[in-house]
């Protein structure tokens, strides 16, 4: 994998997951249709659809199932964005959970 293949699928993971975290930002304590047209949703959708540009020159670059491991990044970043920004909980289930989902793409990727 080449170094700006590599930033490519590191810059859609990490927009991906700043993207989620926008949405439950703007999704927060909302029931109402209209509440959800809120400057983070829209960020939140702006951030999302660049990770989806970055990940789709990506694909152009690197094999899929090389490249989809770093799908499990993202998850990885919502986790503990979840935890550092939103004040949501870790365990030591979720924090080994976490390092497997890591290792897992390190050797994946490597």
């Amino acid at each position: 994998m080449t170094r700006s293949t590599l930033l490519l699928l590191i810059g859609a993971a990490v927009a991906a997951a700043s993207g989620q975290l926008l949405f439950k930002i703007g999704a927060q304590n909302r029931t109402h249709a209209l509440e959800f047209v809120n400057l983070p949703i829209g960020l939140g959708l702006l951030v999302y659809g660049t990770g989806a540009v970055l990940w789709i020159l990506a694909l152009s670059k690197e094999k899929l199932i090389v490249a989809y491991a770093f799908a499990a990044l993202t998850f990885a970043l919502v986790y503990v964005g979840g935890i550092w920004l939103l004040g949501e909980s870790l365990s030591a289930r979720g924090a080994m959970g976490l390092a497997l989902v890591l290792g897992g793409l390190y050797l994946l990727a490597t």
